[in-house]
C-alpha cells in the first residue's frame, strides 16, 4: 500500500503520543526487541514502567487456550 493511500484514510489528531508509544513498545516486544534498548527509543525512565509494555506483548503468547476457538 502506498504511503498516500494510508494518509488519506488517517487522521492524525485520532492518535495521541501515549497510543504511539505504547503500539510501537508492544510491536517491538513482539518483534523480539531488547528490552534494554527499547528506552533509547521510548524515553522511559522506569523499567517497570516500560516491562507493563512488554508484559501485554507476551499475554497470550503460549496460552493454554492457543487454538480453541
Amino acid at each position: 500500500m502506498e504511503f498516500w493511500h494510508f494518509e488519506k484514510r488517517v487522521n492524525a489528531a485520532d492518535f495521541g503520543a501515549h497510543s504511539l508509544r505504547s503500539g510501537f513498545l508492544t510491536s517491538a516486544a513482539r518483534r523480539g526487541a531488547s528490552v534494554f534498548k527499547m528506552p533509547d527509543v521510548s524515553r522511559h525512565k522506569s523499567m517497570d514502567v516500560l516491562q507493563a509494555y512488554v508484559r501485554d506483548a507476551d499475554l497470550f503468547r503460549d496460552h493454554a487456550g492457543a487454538g480453541l476457538l
